[in-house]
């Protein structure tokens, strides 16, 4: 059988783009599939020029393929019926097999939306081998484990399948079918947080599932938590340096802290892998505040992490307590201040909306945020991701009144919504006002000192920190327009990060009140002018 395994565009452009979240979970089937021995053609949309529909019917038009896989998040809706439509078009009628969080957090709906032929659920790389083998044989698909299919006009779920036990046993994601190297080739000094001008960085998983279960959040790989082994993981890391000459990580378990004697024996091992191949692999990782101490956050500074990421939502124990959020305030406290004592980098977010949240806790949030993080945290509203407990709460209260229509049509934008039990419409409306205002009064908004063009859409900056005052030349730096962009970056002597804006960028945030005035009075007087014509 000959599979086409399509990587969906994740930004709406008909032009090249490479800022996007590499797939890990699609590179792991690819590799499943290629280690099982099937004949496997990638396509990644993202790096080619023109509409989707276009590039998919010229690669089926190319060859005769059997299979056609893809899957996304839950914000894919759009791009995987564009796949499926496209696909079902084609003379050559392939079965279309899909998967991912979009498929799992809600399957009967978007299965019977999407109508795939078949529909993989939870972990794939197993689940789809045996598929495969089912489709190839004309075998009961019932006997596979984690899918779904129609049969007789009805959908039909077989056995959930059993997580995978032993991490090691999987093949290293496919990254050479990706166009990985281009991916490299193309990342810019924004690709991530560590202010490097020409980042190779690397995603990698060293664990799966997370214990917790926060209301906002969905795990399709499920809550049971399974570590990889370190030798495994540093023989990715190595082929990783050896085959793509990368110079950074992006680790991205969602608990990397939970095994604190594993993670002090990480950082002994990229150390001693930094020393060997003689320069130093700067990486990330997501903590818990829980684990946040001084000794371990130096100990991770000093072997090359310069970004930690915390999950906070919240500075009210009593919405904590409601989004099943196992923290405190001053353990989210304590993580702030060690980060800052210590010169890492610091990632997190305050999410507003919650069902228990209040005027009160609102407010409370938003003024710890104000008085402490110094703009380095992210703030805004909760979004209800398909899968997730809020999702469900909004469905049963009827805030989100028409699933599929949610999910076609909203999720992939920021929302608004009043989630909660004790706030009025209105008091949301002024809620979102005023965490609109705090960002642009406390995001460090920098005019460079310099700008010079490169190439095409790629220029050189300079910049003072706002924090310590060094000044830095950025190079690599994605600029569309000169005159109106915003770039977020990081200082690379206090790991402080920053937005480095133009003069007409930093104009309409500081005088944003008085350019909105004149802009509902310019659609009053032109409304009112159009209703006199008519």
């Amino acid at each position: 059988m000959k599979i086409l395994l399509i990587i969906p565009k994740y930004n709406l452009t008909t032009k090249p783009s490479y800022e996007y979240a590499f797939p890990l979970g699609l590179a792991y089937v690819s590799a499943a599939m290629k280690k099982a021995g099937y004949d496997v053609d990638c396509i990644n949309l993202n790096h080619l020029e023109g509409k989707s529909e276009d590039l998919i019917k010229t690669a089926l038009d190319k060859k005769k393929y059997n299979i056609v896989c893809t899957g996304h998040t839950g914000i894919g809706y759009a791009i995987v019926e564009k796949i499926v439509q496209t696909t079902r078009k084609h003379d050559s009628r392939p079965v279309i097999i899909l998967g991912g969080a979009l498929m799992t957090s809600e399957p009967e709906l978007m299965f019977n939306s999407l109508k795939p032929d078949f529909a993989v659920l939870g972990e794939g790389d197993i689940t789809i081998i045996e598929l495969l083998k089912c489709i190839e044989k004309k075998t009961n698909p019932e006997k596979v484990d984690g899918i779904c299919f129609e049969k007789d006009g009805k959908t039909v779920f077989t056995k959930s399948r059993e997580l995978v036990k032993d991490l090691d046993s999987l093949p290293f994601p496919d990254l050479e079918g990706f166009e990985f190297k281009k991916y490299l080739d193309n990342q810019s000094n924004v690709s991530n947080y560590m202010a490097q001008d020409y980042p190779r960085f690397y995603l990698i998983l060293c664990s799966r599932g997370c214990p917790n279960q926060c209301t906002f959040c969905y795990h399709s790989v499920g809550f049971k938590y399974r570590l990889r082994s370190l030798d495994s993981i540093f023989n990715e890391i190595e082929n990783a340096i050896k085959t793509y000459n990368i110079n950074s990580l992006s680790i991205l378990d969602d608990l990397f802290s939970l095994d604190k004697k594993r993670l002090f024996e990480f950082c002994r091992r990229i150390k001693e892998l930094s020393k060997k191949n003689n320069f130093k692999i700067k990486w990330d990782c997501q903590l818990t505040v829980k684990d946040a101490e001084e000794t371990l956050l130096r100990t991770l500074k000093d072997a090359g992490c310069n970004v930690v990421s915390f999950g906070f939502e919240s500075y009210s124990p009593l919405v904590l307590k409601s989004m099943r959020k196992p923290i405190t305030p001053e353990q989210i406290d304590n993580a702030v201040k060690l980060s800052f004592k210590v010169g890492i980098g610091l990632q997190g977010s305050f999410i507003f909306g919650d069902v228990a949240e209040t005027r009160e806790t609102a407010h409370k949030t938003l003024e710890y945020w104000k008085n402490n993080c110094k703009g380095q945290i992210k703030i805004g509203f909760i979004q209800p991701y398909p899968g997730s407990e809020i999702f469900n709460h909004c469905v049963r209260k009827c805030i989100i009144k028409n699933k599929l229509d949610f999910i076609k049509n909203h999720i992939a934008h920021t929302n608004w919504i009043n989630m909660t039990d004790n706030m009025a419409d209105e008091e949301i409306l002024d809620l979102k006002k005023e965490i609109l205002k705090a960002r642009r009064e406390h995001y460090p908004y920098i005019i460079p000192l310099k700008i010079k063009k490169a190439t095409n859409n790629r220029y050189e900056i300079m910049v003072k920190c706002p924090f310590c005052n060094e000044k830095i030349d950025y190079k690599n730096c994605p600029v569309e327009n000169k005159f109106h962009f915003n770039i977020w970056t990081a200082c690379r002597k206090c790991n402080m990060r920053f937005c480095v804006v133009s003069k007409l960028y930093k104009f309409g945030m500081d005088n944003y009140n008085a350019l909105d005035f004149i802009r509902r009075n310019y659609l009053l007087i032109r409304d009112q002018f159009l209703k006199k014509k008519m």
